[in-house]
């Protein structure tokens, strides 16, 4: 992973100065999941069946949930599962927790408002002194956190990081079913339940010596909102200050998600198609210049099946199917997890190695965002 950084703006049409001087390596990547997994046929127990072509389309057949499906106690939390992925990400890159002087943390769902959940990962790893970052996202979380990470190794600020993206979805989703007949749980609402899961990914981030950056780096990170203009197409709500607290605890559930999933189907597809070719324009590369591309959801059938409307090109839908790296059917849509989660799976099976060009592209619904950033993989496959 190189560290030259690049700021193109939107009609750039590939990388300005290079700035920082300092390689920056990812050194390995880590993994957790709560639990056991979850099938299909145990959700149908706790909130109802979905059609065989609802399944189909979103293409999830497992996931893991933080909660206890049966009685909603949580077995878990947030920090917790992002502490066992950066240890797992530390043991594999042979780093001591006590080298990490930063950690940069995305989650739209952490233990308590303040202190950040960061800080918690920064106790259960026994740091007590380290830079911490965390960034309030979704899936777009963990690549901006990457970036962030990357841009203070590169110029020296830093010199060993640590990524890492935790969510917990399944707090939000148990009230939904609990305690209630799962033949009387509304369509809509178990198709959010079969869609989410939760985990933590992390990686585990090296800056090289002053002058060790490679020379014509393509290393490019690009985000966007594009739905300054629409409704958002996932809510969560609770919490905040959007009503005063005693009239947000008179709500049928004190927090909850919902989807625009007719918005979602319609408009994700563009902002996906448009991330990319906003990727391709700045790092001057082709698609077919892409080994790997880490887009979790990316085969989603109802996602997909959209990309050729939404300006895709049929020679580039071909090579995306050829080298996108996801796990959705077997975590579900994990938020700020997502990313981390499909490129540790990727990396750890073998299909990502050094000297791969890699493209992270991030989906989040929330309000249409995407983030990018393409990077030389350099850390070697590791041992079975």
């Amino acid at each position: 992973m190189s560290a030259s950084t690049t700021s193109a703006g939107p009609t750039s049409a590939g990388p300005t100065s290079a700035g920082p001087t300092r390689h920056v390596s990812i050194l390995a990547t880590g993994a957790h999941l709560p639990g056991d997994p979850l099938d299909n046929d145990a959700l149908a127990k706790v909130c109802g069946p979905l059609p065989d072509d609802v399944l189909e389309g979103i293409q999830v057949e497992r996931r893991h949930w933080l909660i206890d499906p049966a009685t909603g106690a949580h077995r878990t939390s947030t920090s917790a599962m992002a502490t066992a992925a950066a240890r797992q990400a530390l043991e594999r890159a042979g780093v001591e927790a006590a080298e990490v002087d930063l950690i940069v943390m995305s989650t739209a769902s952490p233990d308590y408002l303040l202190p950040v959940a960061a800080t918690y990962v920064q106790e259960q790893l026994g740091l007590e002194n380290c830079a911490v970052i965390e960034v309030r996202a979704g899936c777009v979380g963990a690549v901006q956190a990457l970036d962030i990470a990357r841009r203070l190794l590169a110029d020296g600020t830093y010199g060993t990081a640590l990524v890492i993206g935790s969510e917990a979805v399944s707090p939000l989703l148990a009230p939904i079913f609990l305690d209630k007949d799962p033949y009387k749980v509304r369509m809509r609402d178990r198709l959010t339940v079969y869609t989410f899961g939760d985990g933590a990914g992390a990686l585990v981030l090296k800056a090289g010596e002053e002058g060790s950056a490679h020379a014509g780096s393509r290393q490019v990170f690009a985000t966007r909102s594009m739905g300054g203009a629409r409704k958002p197409g996932m809510l969560i709500t609770g919490g905040g200050t959007d009503a005063p607290l005693h009239e947000q605890q008179r709500r049928k559930r004190l927090m909850d998600i919902s989807l625009d999933i007719p918005g979602t189907a319609k408009f994700g597809p563009r902002v996906f198609v448009e991330g990319i070719h906003d990727m391709l324009r700045r790092s001057g590369l082709a698609l077919a210049d892409i080994d790997h591309c880490v887009l979790p959801e990316g085969n989603a059938e109802y996602f997909a099946s959209e990309y050729g409307t939404a300006g895709l090109s049929a020679e580039d839908q071909a090579t995306l199917g050829k080298n996108i790296v996801e796990n959705l059917t077997d975590v579900g849509a994990t938020g700020s997890a997502a990313v981390p989660l499909a490129l540790d799976a990727g990396w750890v099976d073998g299909r990502i190695t050094p000297g791969d060009t890699v493209l992270l592209l991030a989906i989040e619904a929330s309000r249409y965002l995407y983030a990018g950033l393409t990077l030389t993989w350099d850390a070697p496959t590791p041992a079975k």
